[in-house]
C-alpha cells in the first residue's frame, strides 16, 4: 500500500480517490504528529490500517460532506498547512479557489484556522509561512511540475477602491 505523498515528495497530497468520491489528505510514511494533529483540527478524519508490517495512517474528508463540500474543505486546507510550514499538493478534481481565498483571508485576519463548522476553532498555529519569510505577501513557486501558492499571515487588506 503507498501513498501519493510519498510518490509526489510532499507533505501532504490531497486528491480525490480513484473511482470514488472520497478526498484523502495523504501524508509521508512515519508523518510527524503535529501534522497529522493539524489536518484533524482542519476537519479530515484520521484512518489507521495496522498490518503485520507497517501501520498506515491517512485522512479523508468527512463522508458525510457532499463533493462540494468535500473540495470546499480540502482546498481551505492548503493555506493553512503552508502557513505551518508544509509541502502540499491539490488535484485540479478538488482545487476550489473561493474556499483556498476564504481561508487565505482568514489566515491573514486571524491567524488561527477558521475550519468548518463541523469542527471546533483550533489554538493559533504560530509559524511563519514561505512569503513570512521573504517579507512579501504571496509567494507562488514551481517544484516538480507544481505551482504553489503562500500568502504572508500579515499580508494587508486589499482596498475597496481600486483606484
Amino acid at each position: 500500500m503507498g501513498n501519493r505523498a510519498d510518490d509526489d515528495g510532499t507533505d501532504v497530497t490531497l486528491y480525490r480517490k480513484a473511482l470514488s468520491d472520497t478526498v484523502h489528505a495523504d501524508t509521508p510514511t512515519g508523518a510527524p504528529e503535529p501534522l497529522l494533529a493539524l489536518l484533524d483540527i482542519l476537519g479530515f478524519t484520521r484512518r489507521t490500517l495496522t498490518t503485520a508490517g507497517p501501520t498506515y495512517v491517512w485522512h479523508e474528508a468527512p463522508a458525510h460532506l457532499d463533493e462540494d463540500a468535500k473540495n470546499q474543505l480540502a482546498s481551505h486546507a492548503v493555506p493553512w498547512l503552508h502557513k505551518a510550514g508544509y509541502l502540499v499538493h491539490i488535484s485540479d478534481d478538488v482545487w476550489n479557489a473561493a474556499a483556498y481565498t476564504d481561508a487565505a483571508v482568514a489566515l491573514r485576519d486571524h491567524g488561527a484556522p477558521a475550519p468548518p463548522a463541523h469542527v471546533s476553532r483550533p489554538a493559533c498555529l504560530g509559524l511563519m509561512t514561505l512569503a513570512d519569510e521573504r517579507d512579501v505577501d504571496v509567494t507562488v513557486y514551481h517544484s516538480d511540475g507544481t505551482i504553489y501558492v503562500d500568502t504572508r499571515a500579515a499580508a494587508p487588506r486589499a482596498s475597496a477602491d481600486p483606484a
